[in-house]
Protein backbone atom coordinates (compact mmCIF):
# COMPACT_ATOMS: atom_id res chain seq x y z
CA UNK A 1 0.00 0.00 0.00
CA UNK A 2 1.69 3.32 -1.05
CA UNK A 3 2.50 5.59 1.90
CA UNK A 4 0.43 8.49 0.25
CA UNK A 5 -3.02 9.02 -0.89
CA UNK A 6 -3.54 9.92 -4.39
CA UNK A 7 -5.01 13.08 -2.90
CA UNK A 8 -1.92 13.83 -0.79
CA UNK A 9 -0.19 13.50 -3.92
CA UNK A 10 -1.77 15.38 -6.29
CA UNK A 11 -2.02 17.97 -4.17
CA UNK A 12 1.52 18.33 -3.95
CA UNK A 13 1.95 17.74 -8.05
CA UNK A 14 -0.82 20.38 -8.38
CA UNK A 15 1.20 22.87 -6.37
CA UNK A 16 4.91 22.31 -7.37
CA UNK A 17 3.29 22.70 -10.98
CA UNK A 18 1.28 25.30 -10.83
CA UNK A 19 3.57 27.79 -7.89
CA UNK A 20 6.68 26.03 -7.96
CA UNK A 21 7.19 25.42 -11.68
CA UNK A 22 10.67 27.30 -11.99
CA UNK A 23 11.70 25.57 -8.57
CA UNK A 24 10.99 22.37 -10.61
CA UNK A 25 14.23 23.21 -13.07
CA UNK A 26 15.76 24.20 -10.28
CA UNK A 27 15.62 20.79 -8.89
CA UNK A 28 16.20 18.41 -11.89
CA UNK A 29 19.06 20.86 -13.41
CA UNK A 30 20.78 20.56 -9.72
CA UNK A 31 19.89 17.09 -8.88
CA UNK A 32 19.88 15.17 -12.41
CA UNK A 33 22.31 13.86 -14.84
CA UNK A 34 20.58 14.57 -17.63
CA UNK A 35 18.42 17.58 -15.82
CA UNK A 36 21.55 20.16 -16.54
CA UNK A 37 19.95 20.27 -20.03
CA UNK A 38 16.02 20.40 -19.32
CA UNK A 39 14.46 23.48 -20.13
CA UNK A 40 11.21 22.17 -18.84
CA UNK A 41 10.19 20.37 -16.08
CA UNK A 42 6.94 18.81 -14.39
CA UNK A 43 6.98 16.57 -11.45
CA UNK A 44 4.75 13.56 -12.20
CA UNK A 45 4.97 12.07 -8.99
CA UNK A 46 6.18 10.92 -5.44
CA UNK A 47 6.57 8.30 -2.95
CA UNK A 48 8.62 7.71 0.60
CA UNK A 49 11.97 7.54 -1.91
CA UNK A 50 11.52 10.69 -4.03
CA UNK A 51 9.97 12.63 -6.33
CA UNK A 52 9.73 12.30 -10.21
CA UNK A 53 10.01 14.79 -13.00
CA UNK A 54 9.25 14.53 -16.55
CA UNK A 55 11.74 16.61 -18.20
CA UNK A 56 12.59 17.62 -21.90
CA UNK A 57 15.70 18.15 -23.19
CA UNK A 58 17.06 19.17 -26.43
CA UNK A 59 17.38 15.12 -27.29
CA UNK A 60 14.12 14.05 -25.96
CA UNK A 61 11.95 13.88 -23.14
CA UNK A 62 12.89 11.64 -20.42
CA UNK A 63 11.56 11.04 -16.66
CA UNK A 64 13.64 11.53 -13.72
CA UNK A 65 13.48 10.10 -10.22
CA UNK A 66 15.71 12.47 -7.21
CA UNK A 67 15.71 10.56 -3.85
CA UNK A 68 14.38 12.53 -0.83
CA UNK A 69 17.72 14.04 0.83
CA UNK A 70 18.32 11.85 4.26
CA UNK A 71 16.82 8.82 2.53
CA UNK A 72 13.04 7.48 2.52
CA UNK A 73 10.06 10.09 4.16
CA UNK A 74 7.63 8.79 6.48
CA UNK A 75 5.01 12.12 6.86
CA UNK A 76 2.96 14.15 4.63
CA UNK A 77 4.87 17.06 6.08
CA UNK A 78 8.21 16.10 4.98
CA UNK A 79 7.22 16.24 1.58
CA UNK A 80 7.44 20.31 1.99
CA UNK A 81 10.62 20.04 3.86
CA UNK A 82 12.18 18.21 1.85
CA UNK A 83 11.31 19.45 -1.73
CA UNK A 84 12.53 22.80 0.17
CA UNK A 85 15.74 21.14 0.77
CA UNK A 86 16.16 19.84 -2.99
CA UNK A 87 15.58 23.27 -4.11
CA UNK A 88 18.05 25.03 -1.79
CA UNK A 89 20.73 22.45 -2.20
CA UNK A 90 19.92 23.21 -6.03
CA UNK A 91 20.17 26.77 -5.87
CA UNK A 92 23.61 26.50 -3.94
CA UNK A 93 24.71 24.01 -6.09
CA UNK A 94 23.86 26.49 -9.34
CA UNK A 95 25.10 29.31 -7.94
CA UNK A 96 21.73 30.89 -8.22
CA UNK A 97 20.19 33.00 -4.90
CA UNK A 98 17.02 31.10 -3.61
CA UNK A 99 13.72 33.06 -3.30
CA UNK A 100 11.57 33.11 -0.32
CA UNK A 101 8.80 30.41 0.03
Amino acid sequence: MPLFSDDVIAAVLHHMNTDHAEDNLVIVRAHSEHGRAADTAVMTGLDEHGGTWHIHTDTGDEQVTIPWPGGPIADRASIRRKVVELYRSGCESLGIPPRTH
